[in-house]
């Protein structure tokens, strides 16, 4: 058996120590899987800071075509439910208020309303002999296509649920300091949050796939939810018939929820 001298033994221990730790280190280096990319396939808003992701969620949103929004937005301690297809020159689609639903169609300045006889009838409100009358003019009223006129108090705030600029530009803002949420899907679709206010201040989920549309809107304070969908998605605006119309004149009839 042969002998190694101290000085021998010192350096083939290092270096078998210093095979160990490289061979160690390539293996470790082998079993690890890397990371993936949470922002590989998007189109990679995600990387952006929270500020520019809701600049960017704006930007496209004012710019696209075409718009369905449907929710709940709580507007002056009144709950709307929208379900609206909205377009640059007009918008079509239903708005329920309490316990009364209407229907909107707005094509350019011309704007219709229509609604079933309970929403035009107020008789809790009115004398007996009155009661009768306006009974029956709501009947007449009823799931036709009255013409909304552009002097009439209630133009401006039933046009205003059809206009997509308008309704967009109130909808869209968050308060507080912005900041980056979690990555979770909206109609299977993958989105990256923005929030205002740690939360407070309402959340914003940014598409992450193609142009980043905002898809959907937490409004703060509780102030309802919206999705957004279907944007750019061409549909027809088209006027009713003239014997699905009404025009009622200068004003509309007042109603039982305020609307007029």
């Amino acid at each position: 058996m042969t002998a190694f001298p101290p000085a021998a033994r010192a350096r083939r221990a290092a270096l078998l120590g210093a095979v160990c730790v490289g061979l160690t280190a390539a293996l470790t280096a082998c079993g690890e899987e890397p990371k993936p990319d949470p922002d590989k396939g998007t189109n990679g808003v995600g990387r952006l800071s929270a500020s520019a992701i809701e600049a960017k969620a704006r930007n496209a949103a004012r710019d696209a075509e075409s718009v369905r929004l449907s929710g709940t937005v709580v507007s002056k301690e009144r709950s709307y439910t929208l379900d609206m297809r909205l377009k640059e020159d007009g918008g079509t689609g239903s708005v329920t208020s309490e316990d009364s639903t209407f229907e909107l169609l707005r094509i350019e300045d011309e704007l219709f309303m229509k609604a079933g006889a309970d929403f035009w009838d107020h008789g809790a409100q009115r004398s007996p002999e009155s009661s009768a009358s306006d009974e029956a003019a709501a009947g007449k009223l009823e799931d036709k296509y009255v013409k909304v006129p552009d002097g009439d108090p209630a133009y401006d705030q039933l046009r205003g649920f059809t206009d997509k600029d308008v309704l967009l530009d109130g909808l869209l803002g968050l308060h507080g300091k912005l900041a980056k949420g979690d990555r979770r899907k909206v109609g299977g679709v993958r989105t990256i949050e923005v929030t205002g206010g740690r939360g407070a201040g309402g959340s914003l989920a940014v598409s992450l796939i193609g142009t980043p549309y905002p898809l959907k809107l937490e409004r703060a304070g509780g102030a309802g939810v919206v999705r957004l969908a279907d944007w750019d998605e061409e549909f027809a605006l088209e006027a009713p018939d003239k014997d699905e119309t009404v025009d009622y004149g200068g004003r509309l009839p007042k109603t039982s929820d305020g609307a007029s």
